[in-house]
């Protein structure tokens, strides 16, 4: 998920962090599992939903109480290790022939209101997706359906046109695949939030109680939940809404919330380190940022007056071998960003250094040498002028102190001069992809926990960067690893692609984002892992 326009989504960026607090034990009670779950849990956010409908919304504030209150066919349990999909509203899912794949539904399933939850509201719920195609909503994930059918009461097939697709099972887990009641939600529009709360048209592990929109949200635990998630520890989560962050840690710290759920800057979470009434809990993320190279009108880029191929890629060479990641996580961020050395972040099959080996001193430090040779080897004059852009809205105040600290490092030993600019959201998205931009800052958040997703929207020819970059043996790889059924061969195949990519260097990447939970000596149940999806059933005090 890009963090603008790109599928409507709209991303907190920044030091985007996961925290839970503490406040006082409740009591206890049997929740229908036969094991006993927390009262009311109280939950403070600084994030917006935009729309209950999964049709019409695709942000993380809207999908985050999405996965509360709305079953998925399938599903990554919280805290797995391996984030692959399974069957949680279905039975059984996998390919009948290579390009259909086939959900056999668990029977006798129904929503939080009492109606039947059958094929047929999975394929309203497919079929209204693609009809509605709201911009703001998930609909593209869906580019690969051909069709969805319901053969029988329980059974469900799904036609694609690319055969053995080894994403469709995290398309259906993604923002795409919450199923909705047919007899609540209309075909052809996206339905008022107001009205979904008066239908109860649920089939997680919560219903919602009282709703105000970016007010008050009400989850009350719902034991007629039949996916595969299990009954939620707590009974009821209140989730209350800030406008800022600032206020929201306030309340954490006085115990007048339990938890504190995005995002907390990297200056509170420093903080809240030294609070010995709460602990920090760190988790994988597959929030990236990156710098973005246009291959036409960077330095020497193809539409430049002196275009050269081999310049232009000395001069991203040389400006891979002199950003020092480790600082910039560490000075600006205070380690809520990891270092990246890879297109594919870590916690995810494929995951990659080559930039660690490949560039700087070979061990994810910068070489200042090396940058000079690079330079010397392809004939380039120095000092290299380089217009470098970056948004300071969007991403969150640190990227000024973030960008300031790049300039530096590519002007250590006079082989760069960079002329730093910024401009705000609005006008920096239309920019980027109007070759405004030579060499410009950019962030991604997955739209599901997959590497292809971290290589196809930016590597293949028309991707949404923009910038030019055409490699036809990478996009005949990528092409091609997604029908890959073998894990191993697969993964082989998109190591071979960011090889490929980190030789040509369409894209610098710099960090990744880490989740992170800060939660009280009461609060059990804290789950951060590499799908990526925060839930509140697993909480208890």
């Amino acid at each position: 998920m890009f963090y603008s326009h790109r599928r409507a989504l709209a991303v907190i960026a920044a030091s985007a962090a996961l925290a839970l607090g503490a406040a006082g034990c409740a009591q206890t009670k049997d929740n229908g599992s036969g094991t006993t779950s927390s009262g009311a849990i109280t939950t403070g956010t600084t994030d917006k939903v935009t729309s209950l409908d999964p049709a019409g919304s695709y942000d993380n504030g809207s999908f985050f109480v999405m996965n509360q209150i709305y079953g998925f066919l399938m599903n990554t349990a919280p805290g797995a290790t391996d984030v692959t999909p399974q069957p949680d509203l279905a039975e059984s899912a996998s390919y009948t022939t290579p390009t259909t794949y086939t959900v056999k539904l668990k029977p006798g399933l129904k929503f939080v209101n009492g109606h039947d939850l059958t094929s047929s509201d999975v394929k309203f719920t497919f079929d209204r997706m693609v009809k509605i195609n709201d911009p703001n909503g998930p609909a593209s994930l869906l580019g690969n359906l051909v069709k969805t059918e319901a053969t029988d009461a329980t059974t469900v097939v799904f036609t694609l046109k690319q055969a053995n697709d080894q994403i469709f099972p995290q398309i259906l887990a993604s923002p795409a695949g919450p199923i909705v009641d047919e007899e609540v939600f209309p075909a052809d529009k996206v339905l008022a939030d107001a009205d979904i709360v008066e239908g109860h048209p649920f089939s997680g592990q919560y219903d919602i109680s009282s709703y105000s929109l970016n007010q008050l949200i009400s989850f009350k635990a719902w034991d007629g939940y039949q996916g595969s998630l299990g009954n939620a520890a707590n009974s009821t989560v209140n989730t209350k809404y800030y406008a800022d962050a600032s206020n929201m840690k306030l309340d954490l710290e006085q115990g007048n919330i339990d938890v504190a759920y995005r995002s907390l800057s990297a200056t509170d979470i420093a903080s809240l380190r030294s609070n010995d009434k709460v602990a920090v809990h760190e988790g994988p993320g597959g929030e990236i940022r990156y710098i973005v190279f246009n291959f036409n009108t960077m330095p020497f880029g193809a539409t430049t007056s002196d275009a050269s191929t081999a310049k232009a890629q000395a001069v991203r060479q040389a400006m891979a071998d002199l950003v020092d990641r480790s600082a910039i996580a560490t000075n600006v961020y205070k380690d809520t960003y990891t270092p990246l050395y890879g297109y594919v972040p870590s916690g995810l099959k494929g995951a990659g250094e080559q930039f660690k080996t490949l560039y700087g001193d070979g061990n994810g430090k910068p070489d200042l040498d090396k940058a000079k040779k690079a330079l010397s080897d392809a004939g380039v004059a120095t000092p290299v002028t380089i217009n470098l852009q970056y948004n300071p809205d969007h991403y969150g105040p640190s990227s000024g102190d973030e960008y300031a600290l790049i300039k530096t490092q590519l002007e250590n030993g006079g082989l760069f001069k960079v002329n730093l600019q910024s401009t705000e959201w609005v006008q920096y998205s239309k920019d980027r992809t109007n070759d405004v931009y030579p060499v410009y800052q950019l962030g991604w958040f997955p739209d599901y926990s997959d590497p292809e997703n971290y290589l196809s929207p930016f590597f293949v020819k028309d991707n949404f960067l923009n910038n030019h970059y055409d490699n036809a043996t990478v996009q005949s790889l990528i092409a091609k690893q997604v029908s890959i059924t073998d894990t191993a061969e697969r993964e082989k195949a998109i190591l071979e692609i960011q090889d490929l990519v980190s030789k040509d260097i369409s894209t610098l990447p710099l960090l990744q984002g880490k989740q992170f939970a800060i939660s009280g000596t009461s609060v059990q149940g804290v789950t951060l892992d590499a799908s990526f999806k925060f839930r509140l059933a697993p909480l208890s005090k």
